[in-house]
C-alpha cells in the first residue's frame, strides 16, 4: 500500500484587505476553510491539517494546529503545518485557503507524480507554476530554513528549480486569490456558476 500524503491548508491570515479572516469567508454557502479541506481530502490527501491563526476553525475529521506567530506571515504557518504531519506521511500537499477555484484533480495529479518518484511537484496553469505544491519530507528542513514572512516555500522553489516537477493543471481549475471584496464577488460568482476552469492568476509557486 502506498504511503500517505498529507494535506496542509494554510488558513491563518486575518484578511486585512478583505476585512475579515479568509478561513471564515462564505462562498456559495460554504466557508473557505471547509472548501479547502474538501479539496485536499477529495484529492487523496490523508490526513488533512488546517493551520489557523486569526480565527478559530472547527471542522470534523481534520487536524487543527494554531500558529501563534501567524502575524509574521505564511512562512510560520507552513512550518507549523509541516511539524504536525504524522511520521507515516512521505510528503505534504500545501494549499491556500483563499483559492477556492483550484480543482480537486490538481491535488490528485501532484500525489500521483510523487508516487511516481517526484519529490517536489508544483501545479502549473498554462505552464506557469502556481498552487497547490507538494513537498516530499526530505526537503522540509530546507523549505523551513529558507521560508520568511509571506514567501512560504517560494524561496525554496526558486533556489532549487532542479528539483521541481511541473504538472499541468490548467484544465482542472484556476488559482485565483481572494484578497479584496472585489475578488470575493468575482470568484463567488464563478463558484456559483461552476465556471472555475482554465487560466487565472495567483501567487506563483504558492506557498
Amino acid at each position: 500500500m502506498a504511503a500517505d500524503v498529507a494535506g496542509i491548508l494554510l488558513a491563518a491570515g486575518e484578511g486585512s484587505r478583505l476585512g475579515q479572516p479568509k478561513a471564515l469567508v462564505d462562498v456559495a454557502g460554504q466557508p473557505l476553510a471547509a472548501r479547502g479541506v474538501e479539496l485536499l481530502r477529495a484529492g487523496g490527501a490523508v490526513p488533512v491539517i488546517v493551520v489557523t491563526g486569526a480565527a478559530a476553525v472547527d471542522l470534523p475529521g481534520v487536524i487543527t494546529v494554531h500558529n501563534p506567530r501567524w502575524r509574521t506571515g505564511m512562512a510560520s504557518s507552513l512550518a507549523a503545518g509541516l511539524a504536525t504531519v504524522p511520521g507515516s506521511c512521505t510528503a505534504a500537499v500545501i494549499a491556500l485557503v483563499d483559492q477556492p477555484l483550484v480543482g480537486t484533480e490538481s491535488v490528485s495529479r501532484l500525489i500521483a507524480a510523487h508516487r511516481a518518484g517526484a519529490g517536489v511537484v508544483v501545479a502549473a496553469y498554462s505552464g506557469q507554476p502556481r498552487n497547490p505544491v507538494l513537498l516530499a519530507r526530505q526537503h522540509w528542513p530546507e523549505v523551513i530554513e529558507l521560508a520568511t514572512g509571506d514567501s512560504g516555500a517560494r524561496r525554496f522553489l526558486r533556489a532549487r528549480p532542479d528539483l521541481v516537477t511541473l504538472v499541468e493543471c490548467g484544465d482542472t481549475g484556476r488559482p485565483d486569490d481572494i484578497d479584496t471584496p472585489a475578488d470575493l464577488t468575482r470568484i463567488a460568482r464563478r463558484v456559483a456558476g461552476g465556471t472555475g476552469r482554465a487560466g487565472g492568476t495567483g501567487r506563483a509557486g504558492g506557498t
